[in-house]
């Protein structure tokens, strides 16, 4: 599902800085830019999108919170940079939902 969401958003003029980057506080699935807007991507992948969404829960928001924190501290340069985060949700049935600013900050 990860690869195929860097793929939807390669096609969409984004530019994939990292992929499963792993913190002790957690992991981000994808980590992207565009127009000076890095964003950090959850992927899901369930049976309905409606239970990919449910698994983007509070915790999971946090864990990906948390690492992204940390992934700026790592990466200076992103400072200045305005962010968000957003969920690609995908069913088994091949249906893909983006969700720009899926959760705040």
């Amino acid at each position: 599902a990860e690869l195929r969401a860097a793929a939807y958003l390669r096609l969409r003029g984004y530019k994939l800085r990292a992929r499963r980057y792993k913190t002790p506080l957690g992991e981000i699935d994808l980590v992207v830019e565009r127009a000076q807007t890095l964003v950090f991507v959850e992927v899901k992948l369930r049976t309905t999108l409606d239970g990919a969404a449910e698994a983007i829960d509070a915790r999971n928001q946090k864990r990906v919170r948390a690492a992204a924190e940390l992934y700026l501290q790592a990466h200076p340069q992103y400072t200045d940079c305005d962010m968000r985060f957003d969920a690609i949700m995908f069913s088994a049935d091949k249906q893909i939902e983006h969700l720009p600013s899926a959760w705040g900050h």
